[in-house]
């Protein structure tokens, strides 16, 4: 019984705004009218949503969101890569993820790199600011702009978002809208196997809780969430942002990814992941990020990322391994 939830979708589009040279653009993945109703239909209705559909939702579609680059975006301090495009785009896609958790909605955007995170947790803390954050990755993204060596903003979203690290984050150009949001005990990171010696020192420094795959060796999954939600929600209810970077998953499973890292989460674990936020009753905001069908080696291998993507939003929002009202989102895309 009760109101069928409402979910609102969006996808950040290939753009040069995001295209950080040395990296993956922005992409959606393969097919991402897939996530989308047909064009010149009415945007509400999941029996026009084949990610959603049977999952009781109703769907919004906010369209595709592309930026223009920035003229002459240079270096900050001789070192992070298009500042002021990346800070630009994600203070657009904050406006838009704002207006759609203030309509009723959990937001979904499919990207992109993680940079994004930047302008979906700050959209969402708007209406939401006492929500929580499930960050599903290989990595902590959590690199300042002083202790990056890559450069590149999509290793850096989390140090932007935390208050305790306002001190240690220079202002970039293009990012002085941005007000950090978050306090370290409202996060907890999942999957995590590639760090940075800095990023590891700012996790233990500021006592970040995280799950590290020899954790989830250790605990077991179902334990992890567990405790994962003790930590979060356990004294009270409160909004989840479930952001979840593909490259979480073994790259034999989700190969058409930028920096894939071997010894990844399996598929029972990611969905096991997804359903359990589902099944908390609290998912507010949905983003899925890293799918690049431009790296990879073959068609097949592109295929398999997207449907993998779909899978996680799918199960987010309820779609269940039981069967019961199931939609095979792997015959869609290969059929599409």
């Amino acid at each position: 019984g009760g109101e069928p939830h409402r979910a609102a979708s969006r996808s950040a589009t290939c753009s040069a705004a995001h295209h950080v040279p040395g990296e993956q653009p922005l992409a959606s993945p393969p097919d991402a009218s897939a996530f989308r109703p047909e064009e010149g239909r009415p945007l509400r209705g999941c029996d026009r949503s084949p990610v959603l559909r049977g999952t009781g939702c109703h769907l919004k579609d906010f369209g595709d969101l592309s930026f223009t680059p920035v003229p002459k975006d240079d270096l900050y301090n001789n070192l992070i890569v298009n500042p002021r495009s990346v800070g630009l785009a994600n203070q657009e896609l904050a406006e838009v993820v704002s207006k759609a958790v203030s309509g009723g909605y959990s937001c979904v955007t499919v990207g992109g790199d993680h940079s994004l995170a930047i302008g979906t947790i700050s959209g969402h803390a708007r209406h939401c600011p006492d929500l929580c954050v499930i960050w599903v990755d290989a990595h902590a993204d959590i690199n300042t702009p002083l202790t990056t060596s890559s450069g590149n903003l999509h290793g850096q979203p989390v140090s932007f978002l935390l208050r305790e690290l306002q001190e240690e984050v220079p202002q970039l150009p293009g990012f002085s809208w941005i007000k950090p949001c978050i306090s370290s005990p409202s996060i907890v990171y999942i999957g995590l196997r590639d760090v940075d010696p800095a990023e590891h020192f700012i996790l233990k420094n500021y006592d970040i809780q995280y799950f590290s795959m020899r954790d989830i060796d250790r605990l077991g999954i179902q334990k992890v969430m567990e405790q994962t939600f003790d930590l979060l929600i356990g004294k009270r209810q409160r909004p989840i942002h479930l952001s979840f970077d593909i490259d979480a998953f073994d790259p034999t499973l989700a190969p058409a990814t930028g920096t894939p890292v071997v010894g990844g989460l399996t598929y029972r674990e990611g969905i096991y992941i997804t359903e359990e936020i589902h099944n908390t009753g609290l998912l507010s905001a949905l983003d899925l990020v890293e799918v690049n069908p431009w790296v990879a080696a073959s068609e097949e291998e592109a295929k398999a990322t997207a449907v993998l993507a779909v899978d996680v939003i799918a199960s987010s929002f309820g779609q269940t391994r039981e069967g019961e009202g199931t939609l095979s989102m792997t015959n869609f895309l290969l059929t599409r």
